[in-house]
């Protein structure tokens, strides 16, 4: 069953746990860049580019200073789409091995910060 955009809105607000800024230089750190699934080939056609999550991290750093305060009214219906993608990952990442995600050199842990979402603040 598909989620309405309003659960959608709260669940992101809830899941995104960092800000603009934390993102941003977290996003900028070797342990962002190396961290996730690269794609096949990137938007050129080259092989091996930036991570899944990398990509989605700088989508979520866009609707997060568009909004900085997270107000519902203030995402655009094209956000909405990420929001939900966002919302899918962190939730499955979360019900998975919980203690690994603390373990801030796992591979889960930097992944999950890609997505917006810092284990160590819940």
């Amino acid at each position: 069953m598909v989620k309405d955009t309003s659960t959608v809105i709260q669940e992101f607000n809830q899941l995104v746990n960092m800000t603009a800024p934390e993102l941003e230089d977290w996003l900028k750190t070797s342990a962002s860049t190396s961290s996730g699934w690269k794609k096949a080939k990137d938007d050129d056609g080259e092989s091996g580019g930036e991570s899944v999550g990398h990509e989605s991290g700088r989508r979520i750093l866009e609707i997060l200073r568009r909004n900085p305060d997270r107000d519902p009214e203030g995402y655009d219906e094209g956000d909405i789409p990420h929001m939900r993608k966002v919302v899918g990952y962190c939730k499955r990442h979360l019900a998975q091995e919980e203690g690994v995600k603390r373990d801030t050199g796992s591979r889960s842990y930097r992944s999950l910060k890609n997505w917006g979402h810092d284990a160590l603040k819940d």
